[in-house]
């Protein structure tokens, strides 16, 4: 399993009339999660984009338990929890402080710049061995 953590201070923006964090400002920081544990371990999305391959959401689930408020600060931790071929399962947990405050997952699959489905560019897959090893 790999794992990264990110920070995000809500925005007063992100809010609800009730100053709670409106549910769908939740899946930006997932993407925030996301892009980061691609970075640290080597595998920047934008140099995946250039060489040609893109990772859309094929599904995305979130579990709202405690309520995030404007100027919270929420750390996101990401897991990769098995190795990726085809498609990559990311898992997260969004903390505020000792408090969960929700958890989800989202499934994505390489395709190229038409739109086809396609096997991870050969350096995704060393990196994957690498750190699954």
């Amino acid at each position: 399993m790999i794992t990264s953590r990110a920070e995000v201070s809500v925005r007063y923006a992100e809010t609800d009339m009730m100053g709670v964090v409106y549910h769908g400002s939740y899946l930006p920081w997932l993407e925030i999660g996301r892009t980061a544990l691609l970075k640290e371990h080597g595998l920047p999305y934008r140099q995946l984009e250039a060489e040609g391959y893109f990772l859309p959401v094929l599904e995305v689930s979130l579990r709202y338990l405690k309520p995030a408020r404007y100027d919270d600060t929420v750390i996101i931790t990401t897991m990769l929890r098995e190795k990726p071929a085809l498609r990559i399962r990311m898992e997260y947990e969004l903390h505020r402080g000792a408090d969960l405050i929700a958890t989800g997952s989202s499934l994505h699959a390489f395709i190229d710049r038409e739109g086809r489905p396609v096997r991870p560019p050969a350096a995704f897959a060393a990196v994957m061995k690498r750190l699954f090893a």
